[in-house]
């Protein structure tokens, strides 16, 4: 739960959501909730001056940005459907409650993470190639157990991941923003990269972690090391995990990237080190129905005057 109250609401709470097949799973709504519904088609948008809650997905997204470089209005609280919101870094007054889709992502981007972790460290990649070629090569490729994993960005995605992983028998080290018990922070980063062999990178995008994995510390890690990104591609320096790719010395398994989609044109796509997906680790059939069934129990929680769950820190957003 939050540590300050719920925003402040009237009687009748106005609602924005998106119009679509999935709005089904949000679930009945409290008799004072007015929902105004947003059509992926062309069409007039709502003010959204005059809405308490939003729900932002595809056109609302343009809508809530405009409402929110104008004056003040009803709105109190943006329910995100996704885990990351760096798209509203800068542009959310201090009024505004932004809650996110934490929790809902965690099980499919885990199992993501460690089908990418096998796929390259067991040689499914190799294998992959060679069957492209119709090639019978011979492929010796190391094993996962005992590998030291280093999972950066430990929260409740990175306890996910570190849980599926556990059972491989791997040494793993958990470094979060602050350091807690049984967790490195930040501040240890360059110390900890020296012996990762396998690093796995789930940080969201702010100011502190833009461009945090740079040539430097890039270069900290071992020779052979597995980087996995999973989080957002700006968190590293694209020119310099390629530099490092293209020489062979470190090896990729990347499903975020500095632009999307990745241009056909782009060298990440060519290289042999490398596994490319098109941001989709997180997803699945069961993640849509999850996003909306919280967005649901958000709603009837603010309706009632209810503490809300998943509120973003402030610093995320800054």
């Amino acid at each position: 739960m939050t540590d300050r109250p719920v925003p402040a609401r009237p009687d009748t709470v106005a609602v924005c959501l998106p119009d679509m097949p999935e709005l089904a799973h949000i679930g009945d709504l409290p008799a004072n909730v007015e929902v105004r519904l947003v059509s992926p088609e062309p069409a007039p948008l709502p003010d959204l001056a005059e809405v308490d809650l939003v729900v932002p997905l595809r056109r609302i997204r343009t809508a809530l940005l405009d409402a929110l470089a104008g004056p003040p209005g009803r709105l109190r609280v943006i329910q995100t459907l996704s885990a990351g919101v760096d798209w509203l870094a800068g542009r959310v007054p201090a009024h505004v409650m932004v809650c996110n889709a934490r929790g809902v992502y965690d099980g499919p981007l885990a199992e993501w993470v460690v089908g990418a972790i096998l796929a390259m460290q067991r040689g499914l990649m190799l294998a992959r190639d060679a069957q492209a070629r119709h090639e019978w090569d011979e492929i010796e490729p190391p094993e996962l157990t005992g590998r030291r994993v280093v999972i950066l960005g430990y929260g409740s995605i990175g306890t996910a991941i570190a849980d599926r992983l556990r059972p491989f028998g791997v040494e793993l080290i958990g470094v979060a923003r602050t350091e807690r018990a049984g967790t490195r922070g930040l501040a240890d980063l360059d110390e900890v990269l020296r012996d990762a062999e396998i690093l796995v990178n789930i940080l969201p995008l702010t100011g502190e972690t833009t461009g945090l994995l740079d040539a430097r510390r890039l270069g900290l890690l071992p020779d052979g090391a597995l980087v996995v990104n999973a989080g957002r591609g700006r968190t590293v320096e694209t020119f310099a995990l390629l530099e490092e790719l293209r020489a062979g010395r470190l090896r990729a398994a990347v499903d975020v990237h500095e632009v999307e989609p990745l241009p056909a044109a782009h060298p990440l796509w060519d290289l042999p080190n490398v596994l490319v997906s098109p941001h989709m680790a997180g997803e699945s059939p069961a993640t849509t129905i999850r996003a909306f069934e919280l967005a649901g129990d958000q709603v009837r929680r603010f309706a009632r005057g209810e503490p809300l769950i998943n509120e973003v820190a402030r610093y995320l957003l800054e």
